[in-house]
């Protein structure tokens, strides 16, 4: 899967968040894999939850869909749950949590990892 031209987004000072040909890559695999089992954090839960308060949020989901959402949002991941709420819930990968015992969890966490490290680095 390659990613759009106009997603392919710069930010200040010429930077880029994430490398194309890994994040290539790793959409390619995940593809191939859905769907997923992933955990949903903690924080992702709180902000799931004060937008959906008639509904409790689960800790587990599927990851049923991706694409990419440029440098602002990384891999956006569709998320079902088992009782699915009114709207569709998209979430970035990195607010997730995989099994590691899954053959490309590796390859999530170097991504995650990455980006976490390039975000933190930007400007406010």
């Amino acid at each position: 899967m390659e990613l759009a031209p106009g997603q392919q987004h710069r930010i200040e000072r010429g930077r880029v968040i994430d490398n194309r040909e890994q994040t290539e890559r790793l959409m390619a695999t995940l593809q191939a894999a859905l769907p997923l089992p992933a955990q949903i954090s903690p924080e992702l839960a709180a902000t799931l939850q004060t937008k959906n308060i008639a509904a409790e949020i689960p800790s587990t989901c599927s990851i049923t869909w991706i694409t990419y959402g440029g440098d602002e949002a990384g891999i956006v991941c569709r998320l079902d749950f088992a009782h699915e709420p009114q709207t569709a819930t998209f979430a970035s990968i990195t607010h997730l949590h995989l099994d590691a015992r899954l053959p490309l969890a590796r390859d999530i966490a170097v991504y995650k990892k990455h980006r976490v490290k390039r975000l933190r680095r930007q400007p406010a």
